[in-house]
């Protein structure tokens, strides 16, 4: 694979925080829509269903662009894929603000979700081929963490900007921060060396994604998301229906929900590198007991904004193991697998409100979806023991296949 050459010691790069502040610009402009979807209804006399339609649309053209997007771009320099990315994203968004049409923007949306696989697809990548050795998992992390301030700040704050300005003013904002991250990243991200380094194989990449153990992985990717992507989803009706928030303080709750979520990639990203699947389980066993736990005990309002809390820890405590396991099934498939990984959390983003909303369809009421968590979970866990025992098979088998034993 043609990289540039990794950093020495154990200082993180400045290209790796970039990468991350770049997710965070174009990640906002994914968890923006929720929040203004009443505004886009009614500006362009469409009904709120229609509107959206208008997230799905971001969401598969992530969700499928990945893949494709890795295979192509394995003989492109890396720093000026990441670039032109951003370019595409920023004139999609744009072309989504300066129309008026339905369908003009749900095009455009759709393309800001290709622009934004498509950075994914390199950016992972280019985390781990820059950062120290036996540093990789900390690097994902650090990217990862891009995402959940995406979520758990920039979206709320994107909101607030609408608010104010109306619904295009938080995705100009979205515009404005990627631009400054785009041009800090192509100053930042040293230039691809030619000199010794293997040419990226195709074949070597798709033989690589013949592998069982690596699909487990990404189950186990898709499935932990929408664990904890499924109660969040529906935490604010659960805290202001059953837990008898007052309104004014669910900012601050969902705030404590990302404070979580920082303490659990900050631990993920230490541990696991040298205790991958131990981070995982730990975490996933974490979500079932939160789970069930907000199952029973939403009516107590100080319990369920623990619970929140701590399901953000949890929930992202096994991001670095879920992200860095690819990495460690398939190394001689940096772009492919990473690509496909990212594909895999889109997915698990898109399935999350759909099976949690399942009960409360039913009649079965919001505490349900603490329920929902628990089954997921126990799927993953059986994902991840799995995922180990195919390891553990194909390293006594062969040897030479490159697929590492989780740690314990």
């Amino acid at each position: 694979m043609k990289t540039h050459t990794a950093a020495t010691g154990s200082t993180m790069p400045t290209a790796v925080y970039l990468l991350a502040l770049s997710l965070f610009a174009m990640g906002s402009a994914e968890f923006l829509m929720g929040g203004i979807l009443p505004m886009i209804a009614a500006d362009l006399t469409i009904s709120l269903p229609t509107a959206g339609t208008l997230i799905s649309a971001f969401a598969v053209g992530a969700l499928i662009g990945g893949p494709p997007f890795a295979i192509l771009a394995m003989r492109w320099p890396k720093r000026a894929t990441l670039f032109a990315s951003q370019v595409a994203f920023i004139v999609a968004t744009a072309v989504s603000l300066l129309t008026a049409g339905y369908w003009s923007i749900l095009i455009a949306r759709f393309a800001m979700g290709l622009a934004y696989a498509c950075f994914w697809s390199v950016a992972a990548a280019t985390a781990v081929q820059v950062s120290p050795a036996g540093k990789h998992a900390k690097a994902l992390s650090i990217v990862v963490s891009g995402l959940t301030a995406a979520m758990v700040l920039g979206g709320p704050a994107g909101t607030l900007i609408s608010d104010v300005t109306g619904w295009r003013g938080g995705f100009w904002a979205v515009v404005a921060v990627t631009v400054i991250s785009a041009i800090a990243g192509w100053l930042a991200i040293p230039k691809t060396s030619n000199e010794g380094v293997e040419e990226p194989d195709l074949k070597t990449e798709l033989r690589a994604m013949k592998r069982p153990v690596l699909w487990v992985a990404y189950a186990t990717t898709m499935t932990t998301t929408a664990a904890y992507m499924g109660i969040f989803g529906y935490v604010a009706a659960l805290l202001l229906d059953v837990s008898g928030l007052s309104v004014e303080w669910l900012p601050a709750v969902l705030t404590l929900f990302g404070v979580g979520a920082f303490i659990g990639l900050s631990i993920g990203g230490r541990t696991a590198d040298k205790h991958q699947f131990a981070t995982l389980v730990v975490g996933i066993i974490g979500l079932i007991v939160i789970s069930a736990a907000i199952a029973l005990l939403a009516s107590s309002l100080w319990a369920t904004v623990l619970l929140v809390f701590v399901l953000g820890i949890a929930g992202f405590l096994l991001n670095p193991a879920v992200w860095g396991r690819v990495y460690v099934i398939a190394p001689d498939a940096p772009m492919l697998a990473g690509a496909t990984n990212s594909s895999a959390f889109q997915a698990g983003l898109t399935i999350a409100p759909l099976l949690a909303g399942l009960p409360i369809g039913l009649g079965m009421g919001l505490p349900a979806v603490g329920w929902v968590g628990v089954a997921i979970g126990v799927v993953s866990l059986g994902l991840a023991l799995l995922d180990r025992q195919l390891s553990h098979t194909s390293a006594s088998a062969a040897p030479a296949t490159n697929i590492a034993e989780p740690s314990a």
